[in-house]
């Protein structure tokens, strides 16, 4: 967590308070993360920057807070911040007070300095007036009086440890994750920048968070994947995904603006590119038809005269050398845009039989027993706080753990893929190219637009550059969108999905969301996203709990 870095001004500036940043770009090693990047965050502006990984957001915050300085272009600030990083590391013996301290330590100095100046004005003392007045003064602008009640609101809306003796590193990761955002959120600074804030919290801490920054009467940046905090508090979209010229896009109107606007945007990009490649094609056949007269047309009837049959020879000879500057000449300046997410077409029978799931139960994992019966184009939404098995019945249902109670029936021929939590154990020097087609190797597919499984390329789910990256040098994201490649080359007649919008960005998850919607493959789904709760809220739903329940 950063506070106010030492160059921003020590008091809050209210509707004043600003970051304005102007053609940041930043390079790191051999990638240029940020490129040339316009971004402004002031009082009453509720920012979202969105992108996939690895294109610069969580780099655009430090940038902002001014923990990372730009290989050019200028950053403003007036007013107080707050940075919340993503991982907040606890290696030392400070407590829960001495953080909040930290957060309020100002305020409850000044309110200090004002009991003895009150005192001193009291008693007639010289000067006190003027102590007086400015403690009064910085009293009001901090809201000093209120100070510590905000602070245990955020902690008690957040289910926070609100013992102030509690040592730091004495908490989990997600309770220490939580007294920091709680403080940060109490502390009462103009401009929040947060990273992934909705980490580690909880379905009641989530109603806080996304209540506190709507009511928030400062300026605030996010950065998150979580599309329901993003349609619930973000007014303005700033999305670093590549672009035709490679510069950031601005979006206005909330989620539905960006959503219409980034399509606009994706639309006309395609359809530049289409022209000038459509350019291309056609003065390289003009040149090609050029060429093939020079060879073999340009030669007159026999019987002409070799003035006519020279002058004919030439002027065929210049048609050519025309058709061929024509091509040398025209470039294809637009660059190839990413593609959107390709879904292979199902076989799958409505209401053919696939599995069939009678009294499961799993010792010590599943508490059952747990029914369920699943044919072609069945959706089915798996739901249930953590620890309630919806993994372990996903791996129950695709045949990788045996039950210890109770039975499932997968019918033959039927195609099942499950799409888990984690990676698959492929070898981290496999090229993403190579992973994808030693799965389909294992599994007996032959890689086929016609039936088969599809191309990697034709998904897609990642751009060139990364299908010959090493596996092990793929981000999280990008390993993700690979593990997905490898469920839907096999174009099953059951996908099962647990936790599917983890590391994805908001705009792939849409695609995904969709898709999803309209394939004849069956569905399962076990999430506890909250938009696809909301998207997919017409399914079917199984919720595990203590006690399990059968559908």
């Amino acid at each position: 967590m950063t506070l106010t870095p030492p160059h921003a001004t020590a008091l809050p500036a209210g509707a004043s308070a600003h970051i304005r940043a102007e053609c940041i770009t930043l390079t790191l090693g051999d990638r240029t993360v940020l490129d040339q990047a316009d971004v402004t965050v002031s009082a009453g502006s509720r920012l979202a920057i969105v992108g996939e990984n690895g294109r610069g957001k969580t780099t655009l915050l430090h940038v902002l807070a001014g923990t990372l300085a730009p290989d050019s272009g200028t950053v403003t600030r007036a007013g107080t911040l707050a940075l919340v990083e993503q991982d907040l590391d606890a290696d030392d013996d400070r407590t829960v007070g001495d953080l909040i301290h930290d957060a309020i330590g100002e305020s409850l100095a000044v309110l200090d300095r004002l009991e003895a100046a009150t005192r001193a004005l009291a008693e007639g003392r010289p000067g006190a007036d003027d102590d007086y007045a400015r403690a009064l003064e910085t009293a009001t602008a901090l809201e000093a009086w209120d100070a510590e009640r905000r602070i245990d609101v955020a902690l008690e809306g957040l289910s926070a440890c609100t013992d102030r003796t509690r040592p730091l590193n004495s908490l989990s990761v997600g309770q220490r994750y939580r007294v920091r955002l709680a403080v940060v959120l109490g502390s009462a600074v103009d401009l929040l920048l947060l990273d992934e804030p909705t980490n580690h919290l909880d379905a009641g801490a989530l109603e806080h968070l996304t209540r506190a920054l709507r009511e928030h009467p400062g300026g605030v940046a996010v950065v998150t994947h979580d599309r329901a905090l993003l349609k619930d508090v973000a007014e303005t979209f700033l999305d670093l995904d590549p672009t035709s010229d490679g510069r950031p896009r601005q979006y206005a109107g909330g989620y539905a603006g960006w959503e219409k606007g980034r399509r606009a945007e994706r639309a006309a990009w395609e359809q530049a590119h289409e022209q000038q490649v459509a350019e291309h094609a056609a003065l390289a056949e003009a040149a090609e038809a050029a060429r093939g007269r020079l060879q073999d047309r340009w030669r007159p009837d026999k019987g002409t005269g070799k003035h006519q049959r020279a002058t004919r020879a030439a002027g065929v000879v210049q048609a050519f050398n025309r058709r061929v500057r024509d091509l040398e000449a025209h470039e294809v300046t637009v660059p190839e845009p990413p593609r959107a997410l390709a879904w292979p077409a199902s076989s799958t029978r409505a209401a053919r039989p696939l599995l069939s799931a009678e009294g499961v139960d799993v010792a010590g994992r599943l508490r059952g027993p747990v029914s369920a019966d699943l044919t072609g184009g069945d959706r089915l939404l798996l739901t249930g706080p953590n620890g309630a098995g919806k993994s372990t019945l996903l791996h129950v249902l695709a045949g990788r753990l045996d039950p210890t109670a109770g039975r499932v029936l997968r019918h033959t021929g039927a195609r099942i893929a499950l799409l888990t939590q984690e990676a698959p154990a492929w070898n981290p020097r496999h090229t993403a190219r190579q992973a994808f087609e030693v799965h389909l190797h294992r599994r007996g597919l032959l890689a086929d637009d016609d039936g088969g499984a599809p191309p990697l390329a034709s998904l897609g789910l990642l751009e060139p550059r990364s299908m010959d990256a090493p596996v092990g040098r793929l981000s999280q994201g990008q390993q993700r969108r690979l593990h997905l490649a490898l469920c839907l080359a096999e174009r099953p007649d059951l996908l099962m999905l647990d936790e599917p919008t983890n590391h994805l960005s908001a705009t792939l998850v849409d695609e995904l969301t969709e898709a999803l919607r309209a394939t004849r493959s069956a569905v399962v789904v076990a999430t506890h996203d909250r938009q696809m709760l909301r998207d997919l809220s017409d399914w079917p739903r199984l919720e595990l709990t203590a006690e399990a329940v059968a559908r």
